[in-house]
């Protein structure tokens, strides 16, 4: 069955608006550019999509133009590929050299903070330390407010998967096997138009759900056990990221017990996102519900053994974090998980994961909350 809805994308328009904000932050902080890896913010400012690799392949963004480094067998695979317009020049032997003299004398040049150590150092012996600047906190500061047309590509992302969610449900028996379910869960995203099946999966029964991502080897789902499904795609670049925890059956009261107590504190994250408030006091909400319930403090276990939240995009872990000691203050377009995991070791965990995008009137759900210990969808 593949998935009937319209895929949003994001348009060349939109890209361009991106590089004009990029470059006023160039000439803001009297720089001479802004290099970009093969990283997500390749991706994000250029529409380029490379893989990391020992020779370096990106973009140099500058106030008037962008030109693309490529290694020399490269060009035409790159001619190919969709892009923004610009330059491609090509490099055989050093490509730092080719930013060097690109950069020209005496200019500072900021780095996409995803870029390697050694090729940073290459850059500094061919450029001296002293030009080159930290550029991650300038590209972050873009990256983490989404647009309209970011946040359809998660919902549409999220909405699939959380499909996939639904139809893991009606499969699961006793006596499936984990491995059977993670190869349904990729097929479905693949049936669905996921851009590369799963991007990861983790099904965990019993005891196996304490542990946050997973365990090796394969299990085999018992009567009475607990299930755990985390699982995402992406589309057009975008990342969903959805878990649900619960029984085939009620009647476990330790563990609906603990799933209330979950639910609860999830829904205390939300109902304290509010514009301008500092991503730490989410986290502090979180952990007030479980001190509540003699569940703590801190990341003691029982308890909470990390932060409640990561934002989202074409990242699957980046800013904003919802975590103890982060000031950062919500703004409109942020797009971050709500998952305060509960850890009983060595008896069961239970992760409630949906996502939020905050909007000028506050917090806004991209799938609803489950709806109970047996009932993991609204």
């Amino acid at each position: 069955m593949s998935w009937q809805h319209p895929v949003p994308r994001i348009t060349d328009e939109e890209r361009q608006s991106r590089l004009s904000r990029l470059r006023q932050v160039i000439e803001v902080h009297g720089l001479a550019g802004m290099l970009l890896g093969p990283t997500e913010s390749l991706r994000y400012f250029t529409g380029l999509v490379r893989h990391p690799s020992e020779r370096f392949l990106g973009a140099l963004v500058t106030p008037t133009a962008v030109s693309y480094i490529v290694p020399g067998f490269e060009r035409s695979r790159v001619e190919t590929l969709p892009h923004l317009p610009g330059e491609i020049l090509v490099w055989e032997e050093s490509s730092a050299a080719l930013i060097a003299r690109l950069v020209g004398q005496g200019g500072r040049l900021a780095l996409d903070d995803g870029l390697p150590l050694f090729f940073y150092h290459a850059l500094a012996a061919a450029m001296g330390a002293e030009r080159l600047v930290d550029g991650g906190r300038l590209i972050r500061d873009l990256h983490r407010i989404k647009s309209a047309a970011e946040i359809a590509l998660i919902q549409y992302a999220m909405t699939l998967t959380l499909d996939v969610h639904r139809q893991v449900h009606v499969l699961l028996k006793p006596g499936i096997k984990s491995s059977e379910v993670v190869d349904f869960i990729d097929h479905r995203h693949r049936q669905a138009g996921a851009d590369s099946g799963s991007t990861f999966c983790i099904v965990s029964f019993g005891a196996a759900t304490a542990l946050p991502h997973g365990a090796d080897g394969d299990q085999v789902l018992g009567d009475d056990d607990v299930i755990l499904v985390d699982t995402g795609c992406r589309i057009d670049g975008y990342h969903s990221d959805i878990t649900r925890t619960y029984m085939l059956e009620g009647g476990n009261s330790a563990f609906e017990r603990a799933w209330w107590i979950e639910r609860e504190a999830q829904q205390a994250v939300f109902d304290a996102a509010r514009i301008g408030a500092a991503c730490s006091s989410l986290d502090d909400a979180a952990r007030k519900v479980l001190a509540k319930h003699s569940l703590g403090p801190d990341y003691r276990l029982p308890g909470l053994p990390h932060r409640a939240g990561h934002g989202l995009g074409l990242e699957i872990h980046e800013e904003p974090y919802i975590v103890r000691g982060n000031d950062t203050p919500l703004a409109v377009g942020m797009c971050f998980s709500n998952e305060p995991m509960i850890v009983f070791p060595e008896k069961f965990g239970i992760r409630l994961e949906d996502h939020i995008y905050m909007t000028a009137e506050g917090p806004r759900w991209f799938t609803n909350p489950a709806t109970g210990p047996a009932e993991p969808f609204s």
